[in-house]
């Protein structure tokens, strides 16, 4: 087997997500090897707006996509939660990885164990400042944009009196230590796919090889997930929330949990509903909460 080429962002966490891939290859492939390409993103250049002033979630994903085409590398590693709805058939999804820890967390600088409200909380979603001022009411929100480090390098000089990340990126850089309290998923709905690793490839080739890398349960949620986005037209500039879970009945039977926020306007109300429904038919579950949180939200 040729050296696969990964390409990745060049953030350290998008490294550490794409070297998973990597290392299971070297580990389980006969012969396999295994190598990063690290590419700069639209969205890696742009730090000083908000997401939804920036463009479409696809700018951090075009120019891996580019070097995908191109040849210049033979396998993608994405956060799935950065990935748009629009995918193209010359570059399908290969498969999800087993999700990590898909809750948001509030992280406060060392030394202190409580938001006191003295400084800005920084977030740049408005699906998580939609949430964040349920729970912290006369908060003031400030917009933090960059990598993980760079956001705690930002909090930790004193520009921010805390902020609001996924678990998954702090738990995969060794950071679970940062974080000072935990979102349910009930206080705060998390972004589709958050926590799960999307691979992509090219259009007729043999990944066969990775199978054992992908996560059957990952892959109903992030189905049932993107669908109940796709009907929204969700991108980063709506409120919008959601998380699936799997479960088993008593009777043996998978069932799919979703909870989906949803809000019409960019910073408006956004109203939460529950679902349950068939582990078989995500795709349909996710397009039914979505419809009918849209007619809740008028």
């Amino acid at each position: 087997m040729n050296v696969i080429k990964i390409g990745t962002r060049k953030s350290k966490l998008a490294c550490v997500q794409a070297e998973a891939v990597a290392e299971y290859i070297r580990k389980n492939v006969e012969g396999g090897q295994a190598e990063l390409v690290k590419v700069v993103t639209t969205g890696d250049k742009v730090l000083n707006k908000k997401l939804d002033e920036v463009g479409s979630k696809g700018m951090f994903v075009k120019e891996l996509d580019i070097a995908l085409l191109n040849g210049d590398t033979d396998l993608s590693v994405h956060s799935l939660k950065d990935m748009p709805m629009e995918i193209s058939p010359k570059l399908p999804v290969l498969g999800y990885s087993r999700r990590e820890d898909a809750r948001d967390v509030l992280v406060l600088p060392p030394g202190v164990s409580v938001y006191d409200g003295h400084l800005p909380i920084g977030s740049s979603s408005n699906r998580r400042i939609s949430q964040l001022r349920k729970l912290y009411p006369g908060a003031g929100i400030k917009t933090v944009r960059g990598n993980v480090l760079t956001r705690l390098e930002k909090l930790d000089a004193g520009e921010y009196g805390a902020l609001v990340l996924a678990a998954a990126g702090l738990k995969r850089l060794g950071l679970e230590h940062r974080i000072s309290r935990y979102f349910s998923v009930e206080e705060m709905i998390p972004a589709a796919g958050q926590g799960i690793l999307c691979v992509q490839g090219r259009e007729g080739e043999d990944f066969r090889f990775l199978q054992g890398f992908f996560d059957p349960e990952a892959e109903i949620c992030a189905r049932a997930e993107r669908a109940f986005m796709s009907y929204l037209n969700g991108g980063c500039s709506l409120p919008v929330g959601v998380y699936a879970e799997v479960f088993e009945e008593d009777s043996g039977k998978r069932q799919i949990s979703i909870r989906g926020l949803y809000a019409r306007e960019c910073l408006g109300t956004a109203k939460t509903l529950c679902m349950t429904g068939k582990a078989d038919a995500p795709e349909a579950l996710g397009v039914r909460l979505a419809r009918a949180l849209k007619e809740i939200a008028g």
